[in-house]
């Protein structure tokens, strides 16, 4: 394992390939086009030297990066006429979440998902991702509308955790998680969670209870992030990595355990190295999840997501 390189620094030579290849999509040359297949070996190629070093800490850093598809790049692609809805009703609008209607593959669907921001002033307005209560309550207030008209649920989780700021806890940040938990889990319509980077602590289970959760295959599903882990049980930040692979988050990891039901593929080099092929894999699994929900009453689907998590709770030590 390369413990000594983070993933930025493995990826270098992906990414002056990856910038190439841009140039040349833009180019107006055909000529100069018909060098992409050859640039998009090339990154594959290595891809291929780069992965058997790839390690739970370096999957951290991938699900992590800023250059990384968010929500709202995914309902450009995935949606027509998306429809965003804003505010909880109660308090205000929380722009950490992304909530509305589009039609997906024919069909309504309410989506709901984290965004980070791409520039700093974007990243501050949307509090990178971290939800306020306003912003859980508004998420539960767009699935009691789903349900209302029959319409399915897709959420998509990239957040660190909710946010621990102070006004956060004073306007009941722990109950309007709590509260959606006990909520979502009723709830008859179907609903499917996608982890498209980051799945951290509460922020990520408070809109990530469903009949199925499908995780990106860089991403990451967690109780708590690594560096606060290694605070916390090791009180020293050098054993981040330790703490990455002891707490078992990586698709992988929880495909075994029976958490997730399916890994989403990445192309070569990760999400952000091409987006459209990322974006046809993951319309291919939510397509395939959903119909095969759709064909189930809302009796079977309430007893499979009740019998989903009480397996989630249970383990056995060797």
């Amino acid at each position: 394992m390369n413990e000594k390189k983070n993933f930025y620094e493995l990826e270098k030579e992906i990414v002056i390939l990856k910038d190439k290849m841009d140039e040349l999509l833009l180019s107006e040359n055909p000529q100069e086009r018909k060098k992409i297949p050859q640039i998009k070996q090339r990154i594959e190629k290595e891809w291929e030297k780069i992965r058997p070093q790839i390690t739970p800490l370096h999957i951290v850093q991938l699900a992590r990066h800023p250059k990384r598809p968010y929500t709202l790049d995914y309902l450009d692609y995935l949606t027509e006429d998306f429809m965003e809805i804003h505010g909880d009703r109660r308090a205000r609008d929380d722009p950490a979440l992304v909530t509305g209607f589009g039609f997906y593959r024919g069909r309504t669907v309410a989506f709901i998902g984290h965004q980070k921001g791409r520039t700093t002033k974007q990243r501050i307005d949307r509090n990178f991702g971290q939800s306020n209560p306003e912003g859980y309550r508004k998420a539960l207030r767009v699935m009691k509308l789903a349900e209302k008209f029959g319409h399915p649920v897709v959420t998509l989780i990239d957040t660190p955790g909710a946010s621990p700021g102070i006004r956060a806890e004073e306007l009941g940040q722990a109950e309007a998680i709590a509260f959606n938990l006990k909520e979502i889990s009723k709830l008859k319509i179907p609903v499917v969670n996608v982890v498209i980077g980051e799945g951290g602590s509460g922020g990520a289970l408070a809109v990530g209870v469903g009949d199925a959760i499908l995780m990106l295959e860089y991403s990451f599903y967690s109780v708590i992030s690594p560096e606060g882990c290694a605070a916390i049980l090791w009180k020293d930040q050098k054993a981040t990595s330790q703490a990455a692979m002891s707490l078992k988050m990586g698709a992988k990891d929880l495909l075994g355990m029976g958490i997730i039901e399916k890994i989403i593929p990445e192309p070569p080099g990760g999400a952000h190295i091409d987006f459209e092929q990322t974006f046809k894999n993951v319309d291919k699994q939510l397509n395939q999840t959903l119909k095969k929900l759709e064909q189930i009453s809302h009796e079977e689907r309430l007893e499979g997501r009740y019998k989903k998590f009480r397996d989630i709770g249970e383990f056995s030590e060797k």
